[in-house]
This record gives structure tokens, C-alpha cells and sequence, in this order.
């Protein structure tokens, strides 16, 4: 995959061989799109404050999460169509996390069923569950994860119901049969998914002793009542925009986060990252790790398995290069100094981070 010589290559093979379909699914949001939008302007209105004169001829771009190392710090986020990408789904994604070297948090409802994925490849991977059944139908799902080997479970908690994408609606298109009904169906198809309470989580940590991970947090009084019920890792989210219309920009709700979390567990963010410099600011506000979702999958459109391995070099570059240009010689040195607020940039959009498309590159 040496023939995508940066990231705009991908997304450019990606956008040629996706259907108008499976286009709109990955790169629209809900409703209005606003929240889409605010992730990437959220983003923008960062500048870097860079440093100068500090030796930068040897540069560690890892990181450490749930007791792994990973090379960079990168976590490839569920995707629950992922083999609409490409028909290995996650067990292409798993053999390419495992190959770079980092960590992949696999859908419970992507393909191959998650207890295949769990041995292909040996990346730690951390098992994302969607409640569709009770109590008992939750319980096993969990035993079986843990019998798996999954390094932690994954509750994602902005999914209380399914979203209106309007992009999709007026298409009358839908990523799996299961989603081609009416709006009441839905309610109860995703019954138990809304049922999921404070309850929930106290009952994940007195019964199994597997690390917990709560997806979709984006306020402070969450983080920390989290946090106090054992939570392993803080996961900030808005679903990539995808959830909840007019939501805040992820990174603009990230600073909260950490100051709730006070360093008492790691915190992950998604939403918006396309980019080396995207995952550079996280970091600067206190994330311990970025999650790639759209660009995974814009990764796999392009070519599988090796256009996510080549998509994560691709980001190392980037990381590596531009953590040296900052005047910061590792990942663990970068603080809320080095970033700045800055004037918006115009018409923030998914693809923004891609300006070439746009120039008809």
C-alpha cells in the first residue's frame, strides 16, 4: 500500500469505490449533521504553541492503555459495519491492529461474530457490547467475551435509542437488514440498549473481573460518578455525530472530562480525528488515547486490511513528524500549554481534514 502516500490518497480510493449508499452512511451524521460538524470545528479552533530549541532527534510516540502497549496512541473504535468496508470486516481490522501493533475495540454486532475475531491476530482487544437482550442474555455475552480473552468490555452509553440519519432516511438506505423497519420497531429492538442505567454499571463490576470501558461520556458529573463506580477507562464520544444532533464538539468536552477524572484512569476521545495533529491536540488536553472510527473505515474502503495497516503509518508519520516540530520529544510531555484557542476556519465538515478532495486532487 505504498501507493497511498498520504492520507488523502485513502480517503480519495475510499470515495471512488463506495456506493452512494455506503457513502452517505460513513460520512453523513444525524439530523441537522450539526454535531458532525462541531467535532471537526472543535478541532480547528485549536492552534498549536509550539516550543523550539529542545533535542527532538529521538521521539516516543507511545502509550500506554488497560496494561498494553501501544505504538502510537491510537485505538481502532467499534464499528458495527465494518464489513460493509470490506467483507473480512473485523477480522481485517484485528489483523492490522495486531501487525502496527496497537489496540481494536471490536462491535458486538460487526462481522465475524466477535469470538472469532477474538483469535485472529494478537493486538489486545476490548469487546463493545450493545444491550440487545436482558440481564442473563448480557451476563453471557460478557462471560463469553472474558472467556474469549478480551482485554476489557465496552458499554456504549449514547445509544439509548437509534438516531434519525437523515442522509440514509431519504435514500431509504440502512447498513443491515435488522434496521429496515419502522420507528416502533426500533424502540423495540433497542429496548434493553435504553434500559441501561447507573445500575447496570455497578452490576459489570460486582460480577466480572474484567476492566470496563463506558463509551458516549461527555460531562463532568458523568466522568466522575463513573469513575466512583470503578470504571476502568473514561471513553468521551458523541458517536462521531452520529447520536445526538447539536451535541458539543468532543474535544471542546474533553477538558471537563479529564479535570472530573483527575488522573485516577485513563480517558479516551472520539470524534472528528483524521489526523496526526488531530490525535497531537487530544493529547495536549489530557487524553491518554485518540479512537479512529471514520477514517478506519474510510481505510478499509480503500483496501482492506492493508489500507488500515498503511492508514496507521500514515498516522505515526504525522504523530512523529509533528510532535518533533512542537519541540516535544514524547507523547508523555505534551500538556495543555502547547495549544491555544484560534479563529474558526470556514464550513467545517467531515472531510475537512482532507482539503485537497475538495481541489480535485
Amino acid at each position: 500500500m505504498s501507493d497511498f502516500r498520504n492520507l488523502h490518497d485513502i480517503a480519495k480510493s475510499a470515495r471512488a469505490r463506495l456506493a452512494k449508499g455506503e457513502w452517505d452512511y460513513l460520512t453523513g451524521g444525524a439530523e441537522t449533521e450539526t454535531s458532525l460538524r462541531r467535532n471537526r470545528m472543535g478541532l480547528d479552533t485549536l492552534a498549536f504553541r509550539q516550543r523550539v530549541l529542545n533535542d527532538v532527534s529521538s521521539v516516543d510516540t507511545s502509550a500506554q492503555l488497560l496494561g498494553h502497549t501501544l505504538r502510537i496512541p491510537v485505538v481502532l473504535a467499534p464499528i458495527g459495519s465494518i464489513e460493509l468496508f470490506d467483507r473480512a470486516g473485523g477480522a481485517a481490522v484485528a489483523r492490522a491492529a495486531s501487525d502496527f501493533g496497537t489496540m481494536m475495540i471490536v462491535s458486538s454486532v460487526c462481522q465475524p461474530a466477535f469470538e472469532e475475531v477474538a483469535t485472529v491476530g494478537n493486538c489486545p482487544k476490548v469487546f463493545q457490547l450493545y444491550l440487545y437482550g436482558d440481564e442473563a442474555w448480557m451476563d453471557d455475552h460478557i462471560a463469553r467475551a472474558i472467556a474469549a480473552g478480551y482485554t476489557g468490555l465496552c458499554l456504549t452509553a449514547d445509544t439509548q435509542v437509534y438516531s434519525r440519519r437523515e442522509r440514509s432516511i431519504a435514500a431509504s438506505w440502512v447498513p443491515r437488514e435488522s434496521l429496515r423497519v419502522d420507528d416502533a420497531v426500533l424502540a423495540d429492538n433497542f429496548i434493553f440498549q435504553a434500559q441501561m442505567s447507573w445500575a447496570t454499571i455497578e452490576h459489570i463490576k460486582r460480577t466480572f473481573p474484567i476492566p470496563l470501558v463506558i463509551k458516549g461520556i461527555n460531562r463532568a458529573e458523568d466522568a466522575r460518578r463513573a469513575v466512583d463506580l470503578g470504571v476502568d477507562v473514561v471513553y468521551v464520544s458523541n458517536h462521531g455525530g452520529r447520536q445526538l444532533d447539536h451535541a458539543r464538539a468532543c474535544i471542546d468536552a474533553l477538558p471537563e472530562v479529564v479535570e472530573a477524572v483527575g488522573g485516577r484512569v485513563p480517558v479516551v476521545v472520539d470524534g472528528g480525528f483524521m489526523r496526526g495533529t488531530d490525535v497531537l491536540k487530544a493529547l495536549c488536553l489530557g487524553a491518554t488515547a485518540v479512537g479512529i472510527g471514520r477514517l478506519q473505515a474510510l481505510a478499509m474502503a480503500a483496501a482492506g486490511e492493508a489500507g488500515v495497516r498503511r492508514m496507521l503509518d500514515l498516522l505515526e508519520i504525522e504523530i512523529r513528524t509533528n510532535l518533533a516540530l512542537m519541540g516535544v520529544a514524547s507523547v508523555a510531555d505534551l500538556d495543555p500549554s502547547l495549544v491555544v484557542p484560534a479563529p474558526p476556519l470556514p464550513d467545517p465538515h467531515v472531510l475537512s481534514a482532507m482539503p485537497l478532495l475538495e481541489q480535485g486532487y
